[in-house]
């Protein structure tokens, strides 16, 4: 069985934690991403899976074994790191086979192997090549392939695609997909790519400063964060957050005043509201029940992509600040995404408003989720 447990594992390096208190339940045939920012602690906790590394506390399990004391060779996986780890005096058939001759698999079974991964790979008339005569991309693919035909317990991959182009890396996020339904095995891919995590996996381990801030299916994160690091991590273009109170049913704050209808939040002094750039509209454009509230702006740039165009508005009521110093240093912006085709100018006075089934409430102080969507109209002011 290829289920894999971390128990309440943490791991220090002298006075520094890397990884604090991870508990984790993977499923098997699962295909979990570890993600977060550099140095968050996910490639520590993929090296605990893994045995490279051994956890100050705390267990791993994969199935019902407990195998935090046994060496990488005895748990059953195959690795791919970033950093293309070949052997320079064999050929592409000797570096993809290699697990499998140690293991006495008979020739017939390894030559079947290796042709199915060369295909998957596009490594057609490459075996004979040697590491040195390849390029950074067709070095990782191999090493790739030479995890695929092991045909383990789990697969670990600490970003397999860094290195390539990213043209090959679309396909190969869909070709790993593809090799793990097919495979049906446990697979723990580490990545600091958010798009990567969020189209591959069957759930996303978000991880920060080597705590785990929430595991769920892509979707869930990106739709019901659970605190603001979250929020503000998961999405491109990232959340807009305004800091503000609520008293009674309003959300107050220098950019804008809004009802928020019936919540259960309460009175809150300091609370954050979050808005995703797409669930902005113009205010002309979005029915009054659907609609949150109304803030004038001014455009100021306009960032059109191709299926999109990014516009940066300052609304009229913000000041700009530093939150850190609270001196006026940057200023507060809202950015929302438009249909390229918009007819809109830098310099105009726009008037937007939030789409409320999609608004967010978060505590400021501690960060947790306080509510995700309004679902009643407020009712009309008298």
């Amino acid at each position: 069985m290829g289920s894999l447990r971390l128990q309440s594992v943490t791991k220090r390096y002298g006075d520094v934690v890397a990884v604090t208190d991870m508990n984790l339940d993977i499923e098997d045939g699962e295909f979990i991403s570890l993600v977060g920012p550099s140095g968050c602690g996910k490639s520590t906790t993929l090296e605990m899976i893994g045995g490279l590394t051994k956890p100050s506390e705390g267990s791993v399990y994969i199935g019902e074994e407990d195998v935090t004391d046994l060496p990488p060779k005895d748990r059953d996986l195959a690795m791919v790191f970033q950093n293309i780890a070949l052997f320079p005096h064999m050929d592409v058939f000797d570096n993809i086979s290699y697990g499998l001759r140690i293991r006495g698999t008979d020739s017939d079974e390894i030559e079947e192997r290796v042709d199915d991964a060369v295909e998957v790979l596009q490594l057609d008339g490459m075996l004979d090549r040697m590491p040195s005569e390849l390029s950074g991309g067709q070095r990782q693919r191999v090493a790739i392939g030479r995890a695929i035909v092991r045909d383990p317990e789990v697969f670990l991959m600490d970003e397999p695609l860094a290195n390539l182009d990213a043209k090959l890396r679309v396909h190969m996020r869909t070709e790993l997909q593809r090799i793990q339904r097919k495979l049906d095995v446990t697979t723990i891919y580490v990545t600091h790519d958010q798009e990567e995590a969020m189209t591959m996996s069957d759930r996303v381990a978000i991880i920060d400063d080597g705590e785990l801030q929430q595991i769920a299916p892509p979707l869930t994160c990106y739709n019901e964060p659970a605190n603001l690091f979250v929020a503000g991590f998961i999405g491109s273009p990232a959340m807009n957050f305004v800091d503000g109170t609520v008293s009674g049913s309003h959300f107050e704050a220098e950019e804008l005043r809004v009802d928020l209808g019936s919540t259960d939040v309460g009175d809150a002094t300091d609370v954050t509201l979050g808005v995703r750039p797409e669930d902005i509209h113009f205010r002309a454009a979005l029915p009054d029940s659907e609609s949150l509230g109304s803030v004038r702006a001014s455009v100021d740039v306009l960032e059109p992509i191709g299926e999109r165009m990014f516009v940066y508005l300052i609304p009229e009521k913000a000041v700009p600040t530093d939150r850190e110093t609270g001196g006026e240093v940057s200023q507060q912006y809202l950015l929302m995404t438009v249909d390229p085709e918009e007819d809109i100018e830098e310099g105009a006075d726009v008037e937007v408003t939030f789409d409320r089934s999609n608004v967010h409430l978060f505590d400021t102080a501690t960060g947790g989720a306080l509510l995700h969507g309004l679902e009643d109209e407020p009712a009309p002011t008298p």
